[in-house]
């Protein structure tokens, strides 16, 4: 029997009358077994390759035959414009069986969210992890009584939370939901292809220890696993990837304005700020065009999305917004300016192309050059070539949750005081019995060691074993009802844009404050200042700063957009894949165009002396950079060169190697100095440590900057040493107090552990 013989005979109808189909696709026939069985899965499959009815369709039989009422299905996304897009499909299959299904987020409305929890219940509903949070948080929801029912929760885009620290979050909340309601939940996960399947499972079922007793399964067929030795561009169903070099943003509208004319092209880029240029170059050239990122407004997006899938010619420029699996019709091209960070991210994106019978899945890379005269103005083409060395060569990042997520725990204390007024301190671990969260071995220390913080710095306070929130909680997280500790993420300060009573978007004060200065130092001090957003010009009529709120109308002159952005970082294997590049590999199924075939040459000739063929790293003692100043070329990747040079940077007269690297609670860790003290510094036993390389760099994935007297022998011996510590006791990069500001829930910290964590993370690949 198949699949599809053991789905309700009701949706077996629909199936072939009301979609047309002739069968399952093997994904959601391999699919109905183990989920109609109450089991957990991670559901692998491209975008559009049929994952939400591989999930849906055993769940909905589950509903009807079990006869489950109330909300007893949870379907999650990162997105709250995912859960707008899916929810018309859901319904249609739930309205089959006679069921309904509801969305709830922060766009949702007061009385909507009323009626969900009276008059019309849905069986399933679709919502984020912080709006769970929130319900479960909120006076005005009874969790047993709304949630009290739930069976299973499907979560879409898995890898996008597993690999953040939204992933801790969501994985923490399930955990008190299942504590409230009293039993497991069926949890279903579904994602594009992944380094590391069967790990991101066992995180989905709670880690190690909760996985241990829950059936669960990878299924993914027909998809080639990382590790099975087969090249994708080998593959029968290759795609077609092209590489381009352009001079600037003008030319690649100009580009777009004459090719592929008659297609819908899905324009990727790299920041919120050239969505906004290209898409302003585009329109005077008369391209429809549509934009799209997170700046803009529900009610913006919307529209472009909307208008987008009905069109058959047109543009739409997006930044990562699009890369997750919101349907915007059958896409004919994907057209990437500049490089995805990551071989996962470029695999969302080309997953995007090839729906339609007869077309193949493609992208077209388009680089451009930098303002550099030294010779490293086509980076962004070595950046480009070697993503795809690492693509041909099979490789996709694993999904590795972040490391030492203690604000996390914090918050969980926090946010578990309020949704049930107090907890018990000597049992408290029963709340978070299906996640790994509070596991030493997660976060490295014992979770006790947070709780106490939070009792001995006022954020709990206590009544005997009952911990519940304190005033210095309610002064740090009070605002709003307590909005920002139920959210994981964090945003800089922005300014709401409004033309009349619509809102267009939002812009950072940064640039508020920018286009101020400038106006001010204007010969007048009355220069007319312009915004540009959503693909229009707005002139600023009033600043209200008090309420954050621009008021705009329209204008005929180019306005200004920006945001902040980090500098390029990319892991091990990209790096590693220009390395080879720059040694004459040419990926396997790319094909260049004759420019970018002759910036290629440049390319290999200006960065020949950074790689050997013989040797991993090569020092240079006059940097490409700077002839002052040596360097150390790797090709290892950010993270592992921040290890690097955290090894480098090392001494025995910095404070910071021997205080707040070591402020983990309930750990006592080792700094440089002390492991030196104590013999244990492998190749240098008892060594003063000399400073090898200066800290105020900006971490690379290339090089590190090293002072010009070390010498190759020098800094090997100082690596080898770093590498014999324990872990625990290695020194850590160096972080900016200041950075501690960027890390969500950081007050509920001691600024030392904020700043550790942050340096963790920074040297991880």
């Amino acid at each position: 029997m198949t699949g599809y013989d053991h789905l309700h005979s009701v949706l077996q109808h629909h199936i072939v009358s009301t979609l047309g189909w002739p069968g399952l696709r093997p994904l959601q026939d391999e699919s109905v077994a183990p989920l109609t069985a109450g089991h957990d899965a991670l559901l692998l499959a491209p975008t559009a390759g049929g994952k939400t009815e591989a999930a849906s369709f055993p769940v909905l039989t589950r509903m009807a035959t079990e006869d489950w009422h109330g909300v007893s299905v949870l379907y999650i996304c990162p997105l709250k414009a995912l859960l707008n897009n899916l929810a018309p499909r859901l319904e249609q299959y739930a309205s089959w069986l006679g069921r309904a299904v509801g969305v709830w987020h922060g766009d949702v409305t007061t009385s909507a969210r009323r009626r969900m929890q009276t008059a019309n219940r849905p069986d399933i509903l679709l919502t984020t992890p912080e709006s769970l949070e929130s319900m479960m948080v909120s006076t005005g929801v009874n969790t047993t009584d709304f949630l009290g029912d739930v069976r299973t929760v499907i979560i879409d885009e898995v890898h996008a939370f597993a690999g953040d620290d939204r992933g801790w979050h969501l994985s923490a909340v399930l955990a008190r939901l299942e504590h409230t309601i009293g039993r497991p939940l069926q949890r279903i996960g579904m994602s594009a292809t992944v380094g590391n399947p069967d790990d991101l499972l066992q995180w989905l079922q709670g880690g190690a220890r909760a996985s241990a007793d829950r059936a669960g399964s990878v299924i993914a067929p027909g998809v080639v696993l990382p590790g099975a030795g087969i090249s994708p561009a080998a593959a029968s169903d290759a795609p077609e990837i092209r590489v381009d070099r352009l001079a600037d943003m003008t030319q690649v509208a100009t580009l777009l304005s004459k090719l592929y004319v008659g297609e819908k092209r899905l324009v990727f880029v790299d920041s919120r700020k050239n969505v906004e240029v290209l898409g302003g170059y585009l329109d005077e050239l008369g391209v429809k065009v549509y934009l799209s990122h997170s700046s803009l407004s529900a009610a913006e997006r919307r529209r472009s999305e909307e208008a987008f899938a009905d069109e058959t010619d047109c543009v739409i420029v997006a930044t990562s917004t699009l890369e997750l699996g919101i349907d915007i019709g059958n896409l004919d091209r994907v057209i990437q300016v500049g490089p995805p960070r990551t071989v996962s991210s470029f695999l969302q994106r080309l997953g995007r192309t090839g729906r339609r019978a007869g077309t193949a899945r493609n992208c077209l890379f388009i680089a451009l050059p930098s303002n550099s005269a030294r010779g490293d103005e086509d980076e962004v083409l070595l950046q480009i070539m070697g993503m795809l060395s690492a693509w041909s060569a099979g490789f996709v990042e694993p999904v590795v949750p972040p490391q030492v997520p203690l604000h996390i725990a914090a918050q969980q204390f926090l946010a578990a005081a309020l949704s049930q007024g107090a907890f018990n301190t000597s049992t408290w671990r029963e709340i978070w019995t299906g996640t790994s969260l509070m596991d030493n071995d997660v976060l490295e220390a014992d979770a006790q060691g947070v709780l106490d913080h939070l009792v001995s710095s006022g954020m709990l306070e206590t009544d005997g074993e009952m911990a519940f929130i304190g005033e210095e909680a309610e002064k740090k997280f009070g605002r709003r009802h307590f909005m920002d500790l139920l959210s994981a993420f964090t945003s800089p300060p922005l300014f709401t844009v409004l033309e009349g009573r619509s809102e267009i978007g939002m812009v950072e004060d940064r640039l508020i404050a920018s286009m101020q200065e400038d106006n001010e130092d204007s010969f007048s001090g009355n220069r007319e200042m312009v915004l540009a957003l959503a693909g229009r010009n707005w002139k600023i009529l009033h600043i209200d700063y008090k309420r954050k709120v621009v008021h705009v109308e329209l204008s005929d002159k180019r306005g200004m957009a920006r945001w902040g952005s980090s500098g390029p970082s990319f892991g091990y294997d990209i790096s590693q894949g220009m390395r080879r590049v720059i040694l004459g590999e040419d990926p396997a199924g790319v094909q260049l165009s004759s420019r970018a075939l002759e910036a290629l040459a440049g390319v290999r000739a200006w960065w020949s002396p950074t790689v050997s063929e013989t040797s991993d790293t090569v020092f240079l003692p006059s940097g490409r950079g700077s002839a002052d100043q040596a360097e150390w070329w790797t090709w290892s990747g950010t993270g592992r060169n921040q290890q690097i040079l955290a090894a480098l940077g090392a001494s025995t007269s910095r404070a910071e190697d021997r205080s707040w690297n070591t402020a983990l609670p309930g750990r006592d860790s080792l700094s440089a100095a002390a492991a030196v003290d104590q013999g244990v510094a492998g190749s240098l036993p008892n060594r003063v440590l000399h400073q090898l390389a200066p800290l105020d760099q900006a971490p690379r994935y290339d090089r590190i900057r090293v002072f010009p007297d070390l010498t190759p022998a020098e800094g090997r011996d100082r690596i080898d040493w770093f590498t014999s510590l324990p872990r625990d006791s290695r020194p850590l990069p160096y972080v900016s107090p200041k950075a501690v500001h960027g890390l969500k829930f950081n007050a509920a910290l001691p600024e030392a552990t904020a700043r550790m964590i942050l340096a963790r993370r920074a040297e991880s690949d």
